[in-house]
Protein backbone atom coordinates (compact mmCIF):
# COMPACT_ATOMS: atom_id res chain seq x y z
CA UNK A 1 0.00 0.00 0.00
CA UNK A 2 1.55 3.67 -0.98
CA UNK A 3 1.70 5.73 2.23
CA UNK A 4 -0.37 8.50 1.85
CA UNK A 5 2.26 10.95 2.34
CA UNK A 6 3.71 9.83 -1.12
CA UNK A 7 1.10 12.51 -2.71
CA UNK A 8 1.17 15.36 -0.40
CA UNK A 9 3.20 18.64 -2.01
CA UNK A 10 2.11 20.63 0.99
CA UNK A 11 1.88 20.52 5.04
CA UNK A 12 0.59 22.87 7.71
CA UNK A 13 2.07 22.32 10.99
CA UNK A 14 0.22 23.92 13.38
CA UNK A 15 1.52 24.55 17.37
CA UNK A 16 -0.94 23.83 20.13
CA UNK A 17 0.86 25.97 22.28
CA UNK A 18 -0.18 28.95 19.77
CA UNK A 19 -3.39 30.58 18.74
CA UNK A 20 -4.71 30.68 15.26
CA UNK A 21 -4.55 33.84 13.50
CA UNK A 22 -7.35 36.55 14.15
CA UNK A 23 -10.29 34.49 14.61
CA UNK A 24 -9.47 32.33 12.29
CA UNK A 25 -10.42 28.63 12.60
CA UNK A 26 -9.43 24.95 11.71
CA UNK A 27 -11.83 24.98 8.63
CA UNK A 28 -9.86 28.78 7.40
CA UNK A 29 -6.70 25.97 7.48
CA UNK A 30 -7.82 23.25 6.01
CA UNK A 31 -9.60 24.95 3.14
CA UNK A 32 -6.10 26.63 2.03
CA UNK A 33 -5.94 23.51 -0.37
CA UNK A 34 -3.20 22.22 1.79
CA UNK A 35 -2.88 18.30 1.82
CA UNK A 36 -2.35 17.14 5.63
CA UNK A 37 -2.04 19.02 9.19
CA UNK A 38 0.00 18.08 11.65
CA UNK A 39 0.20 18.67 15.18
CA UNK A 40 3.06 19.24 16.97
CA UNK A 41 5.63 21.61 18.51
CA UNK A 42 8.93 21.65 20.32
CA UNK A 43 8.06 23.71 23.47
CA UNK A 44 5.26 23.21 26.39
CA UNK A 45 2.84 20.45 24.56
CA UNK A 46 0.55 18.48 27.05
CA UNK A 47 -2.23 16.38 26.50
CA UNK A 48 -4.89 18.57 27.44
CA UNK A 49 -3.53 21.16 24.62
CA UNK A 50 -3.08 18.24 22.00
CA UNK A 51 -6.20 17.28 22.42
CA UNK A 52 -7.96 21.41 22.18
CA UNK A 53 -6.70 21.38 19.02
CA UNK A 54 -7.11 18.17 17.57
CA UNK A 55 -10.82 17.53 17.86
CA UNK A 56 -11.79 21.14 16.04
CA UNK A 57 -8.98 20.13 13.68
CA UNK A 58 -10.43 16.48 12.88
CA UNK A 59 -13.41 17.82 11.95
CA UNK A 60 -12.08 20.64 9.76
CA UNK A 61 -10.09 17.98 8.31
CA UNK A 62 -12.77 15.62 7.63
CA UNK A 63 -14.72 18.34 5.78
CA UNK A 64 -12.40 19.17 3.35
CA UNK A 65 -10.76 15.86 2.90
CA UNK A 66 -7.37 16.93 4.22
CA UNK A 67 -5.74 14.47 6.49
CA UNK A 68 -4.69 14.81 10.21
CA UNK A 69 -1.59 13.74 12.30
CA UNK A 70 -0.49 14.50 15.91
CA UNK A 71 3.65 14.84 15.14
CA UNK A 72 4.32 13.70 19.19
CA UNK A 73 7.30 15.13 20.63
CA UNK A 74 7.26 13.16 23.75
CA UNK A 75 5.14 10.76 25.35
CA UNK A 76 3.06 13.37 26.95
CA UNK A 77 2.14 15.47 23.41
CA UNK A 78 0.13 11.57 22.63
CA UNK A 79 -3.36 11.77 22.29
CA UNK A 80 -5.71 8.28 20.82
CA UNK A 81 -9.40 9.72 21.62
CA UNK A 82 -10.27 11.20 19.61
CA UNK A 83 -8.15 8.94 16.96
CA UNK A 84 -5.98 11.31 14.39
CA UNK A 85 -5.26 9.27 10.91
CA UNK A 86 -2.14 8.50 12.26
CA UNK A 87 1.66 9.61 14.09
CA UNK A 88 4.40 10.72 12.64
CA UNK A 89 7.69 10.60 15.05
CA UNK A 90 10.40 12.30 14.46
CA UNK A 91 13.92 10.96 14.90
CA UNK A 92 16.64 13.42 14.82
CA UNK A 93 19.43 12.05 13.19
CA UNK A 94 21.97 15.12 13.87
CA UNK A 95 21.10 15.53 17.59
CA UNK A 96 23.84 16.12 19.78
CA UNK A 97 21.68 14.50 22.71
CA UNK A 98 20.01 10.88 21.94
CA UNK A 99 17.23 11.11 24.31
CA UNK A 100 15.77 12.84 20.64
CA UNK A 101 17.51 9.90 18.63
CA UNK A 102 15.63 7.07 20.31
CA UNK A 103 14.83 7.97 24.64
CA UNK A 104 11.50 9.57 23.87
CA UNK A 105 10.80 7.04 21.45
CA UNK A 106 11.71 4.35 24.65
CA UNK A 107 9.65 6.53 27.22
CA UNK A 108 6.83 6.53 24.66
CA UNK A 109 6.85 2.87 24.11
CA UNK A 110 7.50 1.79 27.79
CA UNK A 111 4.67 4.35 29.04
CA UNK A 112 2.19 3.77 26.20
CA UNK A 113 0.47 0.51 25.90
CA UNK A 114 -2.17 1.95 23.38
CA UNK A 115 -0.04 2.46 20.44
CA UNK A 116 -1.31 1.37 16.94
CA UNK A 117 1.91 0.39 14.94
CA UNK A 118 0.13 1.02 11.65
CA UNK A 119 -0.56 4.33 12.03
CA UNK A 120 2.51 5.00 13.68
CA UNK A 121 5.84 6.16 10.93
CA UNK A 122 8.72 8.34 11.53
CA UNK A 123 10.27 11.09 10.22
CA UNK A 124 14.15 11.11 10.17
CA UNK A 125 14.75 14.70 10.95
CA UNK A 126 17.86 17.00 9.81
CA UNK A 127 17.90 19.80 11.63
CA UNK A 128 19.67 22.45 9.91
CA UNK A 129 19.37 25.79 11.37
CA UNK A 130 21.29 26.68 15.03
CA UNK A 131 19.55 29.12 15.90
CA UNK A 132 16.03 27.38 16.62
CA UNK A 133 14.82 26.46 19.37
CA UNK A 134 14.48 22.75 18.36
CA UNK A 135 17.84 22.83 17.91
CA UNK A 136 19.11 24.25 21.07
CA UNK A 137 17.06 21.54 22.77
CA UNK A 138 18.34 18.70 20.95
CA UNK A 139 21.82 20.09 20.65
CA UNK A 140 21.80 19.10 17.02
CA UNK A 141 25.14 19.82 15.15
CA UNK A 142 23.97 22.42 12.26
CA UNK A 143 27.28 22.85 10.77
CA UNK A 144 26.69 20.16 8.04
CA UNK A 145 27.53 20.75 4.20
CA UNK A 146 25.82 19.36 1.28
CA UNK A 147 27.73 16.28 0.97
CA UNK A 148 26.82 15.49 5.15
CA UNK A 149 23.43 16.27 4.28
CA UNK A 150 22.73 13.46 1.58
CA UNK A 151 24.51 11.48 3.95
CA UNK A 152 22.42 11.60 6.53
CA UNK A 153 20.05 10.93 4.28
CA UNK A 154 21.26 7.79 2.63
CA UNK A 155 21.61 6.68 6.17
CA UNK A 156 17.93 7.36 7.13
CA UNK A 157 17.03 5.78 3.69
CA UNK A 158 19.57 2.31 3.45
CA UNK A 159 20.67 2.03 6.88
CA UNK A 160 17.98 2.95 8.89
CA UNK A 161 14.42 2.00 6.81
CA UNK A 162 12.99 5.72 7.08
CA UNK A 163 10.24 7.05 4.42
CA UNK A 164 10.38 10.13 5.58
CA UNK A 165 13.67 12.43 5.73
CA UNK A 166 12.81 16.17 6.78
CA UNK A 167 14.60 18.66 6.66
CA UNK A 168 14.41 21.72 8.87
CA UNK A 169 15.71 25.08 8.63
CA UNK A 170 13.05 26.25 11.33
CA UNK A 171 12.09 29.71 10.18
CA UNK A 172 14.91 30.64 7.61
CA UNK A 173 14.84 29.48 4.36
CA UNK A 174 17.12 27.20 3.53
CA UNK A 175 20.08 26.09 1.33
CA UNK A 176 18.54 25.14 -2.50
CA UNK A 177 20.89 23.45 -3.48
CA UNK A 178 21.84 21.42 0.24
CA UNK A 179 18.02 20.59 -0.34
CA UNK A 180 18.62 18.80 -3.46
CA UNK A 181 22.01 16.83 -2.69
CA UNK A 182 18.99 15.58 -0.40
CA UNK A 183 16.64 14.82 -2.37
CA UNK A 184 19.06 13.34 -4.86
CA UNK A 185 20.51 10.78 -2.18
CA UNK A 186 17.25 9.40 -2.13
CA UNK A 187 15.56 6.93 -4.25
CA UNK A 188 12.28 6.18 -2.91
CA UNK A 189 12.07 7.82 0.39
CA UNK A 190 10.09 11.26 0.44
CA UNK A 191 11.86 14.18 1.41
CA UNK A 192 10.32 16.80 3.56
CA UNK A 193 11.02 20.70 3.46
CA UNK A 194 10.80 23.02 6.56
CA UNK A 195 11.85 26.54 6.83
CA UNK A 196 11.08 30.65 5.61
CA UNK A 197 8.14 29.15 3.50
CA UNK A 198 6.04 31.80 3.40
CA UNK A 199 4.91 33.35 0.01
CA UNK A 200 4.15 31.38 -3.17
CA UNK A 201 8.40 31.81 -4.66
CA UNK A 202 9.14 30.35 -1.48
CA UNK A 203 7.07 27.30 -1.95
CA UNK A 204 7.58 26.73 -5.65
CA UNK A 205 11.18 27.14 -4.87
CA UNK A 206 11.50 24.13 -2.67
CA UNK A 207 9.33 22.17 -4.43
CA UNK A 208 10.87 21.61 -7.12
CA UNK A 209 13.40 20.32 -4.70
CA UNK A 210 11.45 18.25 -2.03
CA UNK A 211 8.66 16.00 -2.41
CA UNK A 212 6.92 18.16 0.65
CA UNK A 213 7.26 21.74 1.72
CA UNK A 214 5.81 22.56 5.54
CA UNK A 215 4.58 25.62 6.96
CA UNK A 216 4.49 26.37 10.63
CA UNK A 217 4.54 29.65 11.72
CA UNK A 218 3.39 31.14 8.94
CA UNK A 219 -0.35 29.67 9.85
CA UNK A 220 -0.41 31.64 13.51
CA UNK A 221 1.23 34.86 12.39
CA UNK A 222 -0.13 35.40 8.48
CA UNK A 223 -2.99 33.48 8.53
CA UNK A 224 -5.29 31.56 5.99
CA UNK A 225 -4.59 33.60 2.74
CA UNK A 226 -1.26 34.06 3.45
CA UNK A 227 -0.80 29.49 4.02
CA UNK A 228 -3.02 29.49 0.62
CA UNK A 229 -0.33 31.63 -1.64
CA UNK A 230 2.26 29.14 -0.83
CA UNK A 231 -0.04 25.59 -1.27
CA UNK A 232 -0.20 27.42 -4.96
CA UNK A 233 3.45 27.70 -5.41
CA UNK A 234 3.84 24.05 -4.19
CA UNK A 235 0.96 23.12 -6.24
CA UNK A 236 2.54 25.39 -9.43
CA UNK A 237 5.97 23.64 -8.96
CA UNK A 238 4.26 20.13 -8.26
CA UNK A 239 2.31 20.20 -11.99
CA UNK A 240 5.72 21.29 -13.87
CA UNK A 241 7.52 18.64 -11.78
CA UNK A 242 5.03 15.91 -13.78
CA UNK A 243 6.79 14.25 -16.45
CA UNK A 244 3.72 14.73 -18.69
CA UNK A 245 3.23 18.78 -17.71
CA UNK A 246 3.60 21.00 -21.01
CA UNK A 247 3.92 23.92 -18.53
Amino acid sequence: MTAPWTDWDHIVKLDPDKTLYGDETFTDVCATGTDAIEIGGTLDITAEKMREYLEPCLAACAEHDVACYIEPSHANAVVHDPAPDGFLVPIVLNAGDTFWTTGAHLDWVRSDGRIDWGRTSNEAYIIMNPDASVATYTEANCDLDADDVAAYATVAERMLGQDIVYLEYSGTFGDTDIVAAASGALDDATLFYGGGIGDYDAAYQMRRRADTVVVGDLVHDAGADAVAETVDGAKAAATELQPDSTA
